[in-house]
């Protein structure tokens, strides 16, 4: 029990860090305990994230007082919903009686508004729309509407059934999302972020441009963990963004890097954030299959990048990073070790012992947390280890529960669209306004891609529009696979194309630059996120690494041909007939199957 006499900021700090523990230890402990009903472990989730969106993250005042009440109500019938599982398992998704129906109310909103809370108005704008559907689309006229369902059996689906809430993408949250955030947490506790400056440092530092390429390495290496460009930017931009300056490297060329190269984390494997492992559940593949697919071209994004820096180093006369500010041989050594043990022990678990994702990530948080025990001068300090465990807790406590606000208000969106039926009418919308092409089809679920992405986080973008577009494009011959692959991609270019970008408003404010510039070179220099997910469908062998890993590397020498010429031509070519032809030679060097087909 909490002390009064203690000072309100350390109970409240203490108050905090038993709450992220016991979040921490629930998802931990799922892992461990075998089977539990997905109608208690989901909605236990969902109440354990409450306190962090509605309560903690809020203003003082109104906005703490509606948020602990709402959180309350929220706990309350979560509660409800898991201590009355088997009963409510019998009912077959139909609400019985008011009461009911009050308790699947009050889910419903308390969902949206959290979610409105932790990431703003657009998703939570789009689930109500979908849930206004639900209710009223069969006074829709023509073939949009449906032909109504009862209330008690729509709310009941949704909110005491695995149709909505507590379905397939909240049990990846509750399942492997939660653990694997917990990992980041525990590793960017410790010293691997500056292990990952530091490894990038000595291996690029020398080369031409290398405080830019310190950059791309050290974003690929810190997004692989954190899945989230924003995050990346925030964290790697701070080391590298004043580093670009002081070599005299234009503004919007610094930001512009530090941008593109922090958005490449979400699709660089073993991590790939949050969209990894709700792939897992929506394709059937496996969490091994998704990342040998994801590889190459991942690398290609990363290579096109590396090669718009040489062209602008040319340009700019950018130069290496010089030796005093380059780390020692054994800092490197000795701070690499805190990102490589736990890494390790992750990639032995499941391809060594074949153990599960979600158990192996557990035997590498135990790993991470051992070292964070120890300090670069491989020293222990009691004072710092504490302050770093308690960070680890509290972050991953906020990260859970922000995802999980995420996923939980996108799961509305995709139990209306199976209760209703509406995935299917896009779908068809989207076949028969391609004339049954796929790459007419292909091109408008970029566009969905990139207008839905510009308001919603890419885990829900990516969600969303492969519910409704996915099916249209398996049925047009993709394998479910390349399909989901091509829609996760092109709901990431958001993070670097105008006119919503966050990626870039961040590395812009941070440097103090203007973010269209920024964004325009943003966009030369990521060609390869617009190019790539086309050249997987262009190239089908290239996410073909596991099965066929020969056809793999000759498709990524192809892509990896056309994208030099691509960034090239935008990059370096002063004359726009050569930007023109060298960009149509690239182009042509990646969709020559297409084109000669």
């Amino acid at each position: 029990m909490l002390n009064p006499q203690l000072p309100q900021s350390v109970t409240v700090r203490l108050s905090q860090f038993v709450l992220a523990a016991v979040l921490v230890a629930f998802h931990l402990g799922l892992v461990f305990s075998g089977l539990i009903s997905n109608l208690v472990s989901r909605p236990l989730h969902m109440a354990l994230a409450l306190p962090w969106i509605l309560v903690i993250a809020a203003k003082p005042g109104l906005m703490r007082v509606t948020g602990s009440l709402l959180a309350v109500a929220g706990i309350a019938a979560c509660l409800w919903v898991a201590v009355r599982h088997s009963a409510l398992s019998d009912q077959y998704g139909f609400l019985e009686n008011d009461r009911q129906i009050l308790i699947a109310v009050v889910l419903l909103v308390v969902v949206l508004e959290a979610a409105r809370r932790a990431i703003g108005w657009p998703l939570p704008l789009v689930a109500s729309l979908a849930l206004a559907y639900g209710l009223l689309g069969q006074y829709v006229p023509g073939e949009f509407g449906h032909s109504g369902v009862p209330i008690n059996s729509f709310l009941g689906t949704l909110t005491i059934a695995e149709g909505g809430l507590w379905g397939s993408l909240t049990g990846v949250s509750v399942s492997i999302v939660a653990i694997f955030v917990i990992f980041g947490a525990v590793l960017n506790a410790g010293e691997a972020g500056q292990g990952f400056m530091n490894i990038a440092a000595a291996a690029a530092g020398r080369l031409t441009g290398g405080a830019a390429k310190v950059s791309v390495l050290s974003s690929a290496l810190f997004g692989s963990i954190s899945g989230s460009a924003s995050a990346n930017v925030a964290s790697t931009g701070s080391i590298t963004l004043p580093a670009m300056s002081r070599l005299g490297y234009p503004k919007r060329l610094a930001a512009a890097v530090e941008a593109v190269a922090s958005s490449g984390g979400q699709i660089m494997p073993p991590l790939m954030g949050a969209g990894a492992f709700v792939m897992v559940e929506l394709t059937g593949v496996p969490y091994t299959g998704i990342m040998a697919a994801a590889l190459l071209p991942a690398l290609l994004y990363f290579f096109a990048v590396w090669m718009g820096i040489n062209a602008y180093a040319r340009r700019f006369e950018l130069s290496a990073i010089p030796d005093s500010e380059k780390p020692a041989t054994r800092e490197v050594i000795v701070t690499s070790a805190f990102f490589l043990v736990p890494f390790a022990v992750l990639m032995w678990g499941m391809f060594g012992a074949r153990y599960t994702p979600q158990y192996a990530a557990c035997m590498a948080i135990i790993a991470g947390a051992v070292m964070l025990f120890i300090d670069a001068d491989l020293a222990f300090d009691w004072q710092r280890s504490r302050a770093r465990l308690e960070q680890a807790v509290l972050t991953a406590a906020r990260q859970v529960s922000m995802i999980a606000a995420i996923i939980l208000c996108a799961s509305i969106v995709i139990g209306v669209l199976g209760i209703t039926g509406l995935g299917v009418k896009i779908t068809s919308l989207i076949l028969s306004g391609s004339g049954g092409l796929l790459w007419p089809s292909l091109l408008l679920t970029a566009l969905a891609c990139l207008i839905l992405g510009m308001e919603v986080p890419t885990t829900a973008a990516y969600v969303i529009c492969v519910s409704v577009a996915g099916p249209a494009l398996i049925q047009l011959g993709l394998q479910p696979l390349q399909a989901h692959l091509f829609v996760f991609w092109f709901a990431l270019i958001s993070t670097i194309t105008p006119p919503v970008c966050g990626a870039v408003f961040i590395a812009a404010g941070m440097i103090g630059e203007n973010w269209l510039k920024v964004a325009l070179t943003g966009m030369a220099l990521g060609v390869g996120l617009y190019v790539i997910p086309l050249g997987m469908i262009a190239n089908p062998a290239i996410i073909e690494l596991a099965s066929h890993p020969l056809d793999a590397a000759l498709a990524m020498v192809q892509i990896g041909l056309g994208l030099a010429f691509i960034s090239y031509g935008l990059i370096a070519a002063q004359n726009i007939g050569v930007k023109l032809a060298l960009v149509a030679i690239g182009l042509a060097v990646v969709f020559i199957r297409v084109l000669t087909g």
